[in-house]
């Protein structure tokens, strides 16, 4: 989607600090962090939110799941970190891309 900034995000039209790509994900720091680690997961493939996502979407949303222990780990979470999904504007959702915050490590700085 044109307007969409993590579509942007992973067409590198906008610069992030990556913590991962492979074909099908991108993962990259979040810009206001509320935890000392704050990252998040993005499928390269547009799905607004959760509740858009489809049967279609399962092998995606199972590679984000376990990405972020593997991730957490590597940014330092070793002993536990949070993972967030907010759906819809109604659950404080901001940007209709799908997206699966991981955080932990006390707050930010």
């Amino acid at each position: 989607m044109s307007d969409c900034i993590f579509c942007k995000i992973i067409a590198g039209q906008i610069p992030s600090r990556k913590v991962y790509e492979d074909d099908d994900v991108l993962a990259f720091h979040d810009i206001h962090p509320f935890a000392r680690v704050h990252f998040m997961i993005i499928p390269k493939k547009h799905i607004a939110s959760l509740a858009d996502a489809g049967p279609e979407d399962q092998a995606i949303l199972g590679k984000i799941l376990l990405l972020a222990p593997k991730l957490a780990q590597e940014q330092g979470l070793e002993g536990g970190f949070k993972t967030l999904v907010n759906t819809g504007r109604g659950g404080g959702q901001e940007v209709f891309h799908l997206h699966v915050h991981v955080f932990g490590g006390g707050p930010a700085a």
